[in-house]
C-alpha cells in the first residue's frame, strides 16, 4: 500500500510540486528531478529493484537510477520536484483510477512510496513503429499518488464506451488501461503531402480518461533547433 502524502503545485507554466512527508513517509522520483528538500529528508539513489528494473526504466525513457526520499527527522518535512520544461504537472490518484494508468515515456516525475513504475509495451507492431513517441510506454500501478508532466497546455477528456478521438501522436500524454490505443494513416493525398500533420494519427477509443498535451518535447526541440545556428553548438 502506498504512503498517503500531501502536496501543493506551484507556478503556472513552469511548475513545481512540493510534497509534505510525515515521519517515516517516502516518495520516489526520477533521478535529477528534485528541486529542494528540508531538514530531515534523506535521499537514497538506487536501481529500485536491481539491474533489470533499472534497464526497463531506461527503455521507457527514464533514468537507469531512481531516488527515494524518506522523512527520517523529528517533524513533518517537505521535498519538491520541478517540471522538466514548460507545461503542467498532473496528479494521478491511482486508487481512484482503477489502480493502473499508462503514460508516455519521460512523463513520470515522482510518486508516493509503494507505487510501482514499470514498462508497458504497445500491443500492435504498427503502433510501435509509427506511434510518434515509440512503442514503449510506462505503467504506473498502486493505490496512491503519482505525478506526471504534460508539455504546454493540458486537456483532459473522458471517453464513453466506443467513443473515439484522433490525436497527433506526440500529443498523447496518458490514458486509462481500458482505452484502446491504435495508429492510423492520414487519409487523402493532399493531406499527407501538404497537411503538415505527419503521416499518422493516434486513435484512442473509450471507455476511459485520456490526457493530451499541446506541446510535446519533440516539437519543442524541433522548434528550438530552427533558431540555433550551427556555429552556436560548437
Amino acid at each position: 500500500m502506498a504512503d498517503v502524502i500531501d502536496y501543493q503545485i506551484y507556478g503556472d507554466d513552469l511548475q513545481l510540486v512540493e510534497i509534505t512527508l510525515d515521519l517515516g513517509e517516502g516518495v520516489r522520483a526520477e533521478a535529477g528531478a528534485m528541486a529542494y528538500l528540508e531538514q530531515g529528508i534523506e535521499m537514497q539513489t538506487s536501481t529500485g529493484g536491481g539491474f533489470l528494473a533499472g534497464f526497463k526504466r531506461a527503455l521507457a525513457g527514464e533514468g537507469f537510477f531512481i531516488t527515494n526520499f524518506a522523512n527520517r527527522g523529528t517533524r513533518r518535512a517537505k521535498v519538491a520536484f520541478a517540471a522538466p520544461y514548460p507545461g503542467k504537472i498532473i496528479p494521478l490518484q491511482l486508487g481512484q483510477l482503477g489502480g493502473t494508468f499508462i503514460c508516455q515515456k519521460d512523463a513520470f516525475i515522482c510518486a508516493a512510496k509503494g507505487i510501482e513504475i514499470d514498462v508497458e509495451f504497445t500491443k500492435r507492431l504498427g503502433t510501435g513503429f509509427f506511434g510518434g513517441e515509440g512503442f514503449i510506454l510506462q505503467r504506473l500501478q498502486g493505490d496512491g499518488l503519482a505525478f506526471i508532466h504534460a508539455g504546454g497546455a493540458l486537456v483532459e477528456k473522458r471517453l464513453m464506451s466506443g467513443e473515439d478521438i484522433r490525436v497527433d501522436t506526440g500529443c498523447v500524454v496518458a490514458f486509462s488501461p481500458t482505452v484502446r490505443y491504435e495508429i492510423e494513416m492520414v487519409k487523402g493525398f493532399k493531406n499527407v503531402l501538404f497537411g503538415g500533420e505527419g503521416l499518422f494519427l493516434a486513435k484512442l477509443t473509450g471507455p476511459g480518461t485520456i490526457y493530451l498535451q499541446s506541446l510535446p518535447l519533440s516539437k519543442l526541440a524541433a522548434r528550438l533547433r530552427q533558431y540555433i545556428s550551427p556555429s552556436s553548438s560548437s
